[in-house]
């Protein structure tokens, strides 16, 4: 038999699963995952000053995105986790797809295209050097 209620053995098992790295996650940003993905590329893998030194000088709309979500993951990690800003870098980052709104541009001769706004999903993870 199994020992407690169903929602208490979920609930411990969560936390033995839990993830123990600071991150940041930012829904339904107004970006495709395509033009997300160019500037994450650039900083995975990087320290969070250089990362947040190309972040700020990248001209795409982007990177204006992801330079603050950066910074709430550095905030997280200072703030939650009790980490030096300084031995910080990007472990992770990814871009998902997101639900896209379908807007209507009239053409002529009474036809409609579709237009797509695409979202996504925008995850940063940090861990210490």
């Amino acid at each position: 038999m199994a020992k407690g209620h169903r929602s208490q053995i979920k609930r411990e098992r969560n936390e033995t699963n839990r993830e123990k790295r600071p991150s940041a996650k930012v829904s339904f940003a107004r970006v495709s995952v395509q033009k997300a993905s160019l500037v994450l590329d650039a900083i995975r893998g990087k320290d969070v000053e250089t990362a947040l030194g190309i972040l700020t000088y990248s001209p795409r709309y982007a990177s204006s995105v992801i330079k603050k979500l950066l910074e709430s993951a550095v905030a997280n990690a200072e703030n939650n986790n009790g980490m030096n800003r300084n031995n910080l870098y990007v472990a992770e980052c990814y871009a998902g797809r997101a639900s896209t709104m379908k807007r209507i541009q009239p053409r002529a001769q009474g036809r409609a295209y579709r237009i797509l706004k695409r979202n996504s999903h925008i995850t940063v993870v940090l861990d210490e050097k």
